[in-house]
């Protein structure tokens, strides 16, 4: 097992002091959006080997052995996941991530036109898909997947009655499936000036329900939460087509490859193969691709579970979800020997919280709140102490 140290993802929709709490750095004015740990090219972790700091994706490649036979097999000499802590202050994007033939067929097609990874204008930086999971370390809230298309419609028209309204969200009570859903979310994202005025009617009829009680009040919040940050901007209606949840600390949301969803704010751990392709449809002042985004989403409605963590054994849970790129464990030793698992694929750990001593053979490691080890295929690891980590290796 040896030292990892990631990179710091600098976004405008970041908080200036979670990561920096975490990490043990200053709190400053920048904002510090994500922390990255794997070997993604945009995002260099270092990795120091008998005092030697070095890049891990060139470690690695020098090193093919470490990885084990099933990642070396399927992925080369690169980590199939990417491991990150996510800081939200303000909402992110809406968007959605492609599955694996929507990004290679995406990432070829830019090549061919001869766009430069680094421009604004690139949606596909990479040929992997991006399914993710997010595991709340601080309250969380979230926009994921389709509500379903007749409960939209109502809470719409809980709180505001016009015509025009209908006009763009009508399908969602006189079509079915897919095809409603598909319209009304193409219609939203393609208001124009002369149309915007309704996205301000839909918010001043809002205002006069946020303090109501369930669906119909949370929806009004959400609808004036949005209009805060993107003021009249039309996706804000494409956006309440989704379900809200919420996370409690220790919770986690899955978002496969064509599940619309949006980050509103909170902080916590995500794990997710290793891309970096983000497909946008509005709430941002990034490159949007609609034409790109709609090839890539699942419009069907989606319950969108909260996931709580699955007892192994005592000091390890997991979490249970339909994707096979990555397993996350959730560590807690609480003073007891907890051997890591995963033997056989190569792993990474990252301390939340507290202080454990890794013992691997002869050789032991002190890991602290915000460090992070790299633990190679078949190194077993015993962890003891207090506190709470996350491990990630390839799925099962």
């Amino acid at each position: 097992m040896q030292r990892i140290v990631g990179t710091i993802r600098h976004y405008d929709w970041g908080s200036t002091d979670f990561i920096a709490n975490l990490l043990g750095n200053p709190v400053t004015d920048q904002p510090d959006a994500e922390y990255w740990l794997g070997t993604h090219p945009s995002s260099p972790t270092q990795i120091t080997v008998d005092g030697k700091t070095s890049d891990l994706r060139t470690y690695l490649a020098n090193n093919p052995g470490l990885l084990g036979d099933k990642i070396h097999d399927e992925f080369g000499n690169e980590l199939p996941y990417l491991v990150k802590i996510l800081s939200a202050s303000v909402p992110l994007s809406l968007q959605a991530h492609p599955n694996a033939d929507d990004a290679k067929a995406g990432f070829e097609r830019e090549n061919a036109a001869g766009i430069p990874i680094d421009d604004p204008r690139r949606t596909f930086k990479d040929p992997r898909p991006k399914p993710e999971l997010i595991v709340a370390l601080t309250p969380f809230d979230a926009l994921v997947g389709f509500r379903d298309p007749a409960e939209s419609y109502r809470l719409f028209n809980e709180i505001c009655r016009i015509p025009e309204l209908d006009s763009v969200i009508g399908p969602l009570e006189h079509r079915r499936g897919s095809a409603a859903l598909e319209e009304v979310f193409l219609d939203a994202l393609s208001i124009d000036e002369e149309r915007k005025w309704i996205v301000n009617e839909v918010v001043s009829a809002a205002i006069k329900h946020v303090a109501d009680a369930g669906k119909v009040g949370e929806f009004a919040r959400t609808t004036v939460m949005l209009d805060e940050h993107f003021p009249g901007d039309p996706s804000l209606l494409a956006a309440l087509l989704l379900n809200r949840r919420h996370l409690k600390p220790g919770e986690a949301l899955h978002v496969s490859p064509g599940t619309m969803h949006a980050y509103l704010n909170g902080s916590g751990v995500e794990v997710m193969a290793s891309s970096d392709n983000v497909l946008r449809g509005g709430l941002t002042h990034k490159h949007i691709d609609v034409d790109a985004l709609v090839q890539v989403v699942t419009f069907k409605s989606d319950p969108a579970k909260v996931l709580a963590p699955s007892y192994v054994r005592e000091g390890v849970e997991t979490y249970d979800y339909p994707d096979s790129s990555y397993c996350v464990w959730r560590i807690n030793p609480n003073g007891l020997a907890i051997e890591l698992p995963a033997i056989s694929s190569a792993r990474i750990l990252l301390a939340i919280d507290g202080s454990m001593l890794l013992t691997s053979g002869e050789d032991q490691t002190r890991l602290d709140k915000g460090q992070a080890v790299f633990i190679a295929a078949n190194e077993e690891v015993k962890a003891v102490g207090e506190g709470c980590a996350f491990l990630t290796s390839i799925g099962k």
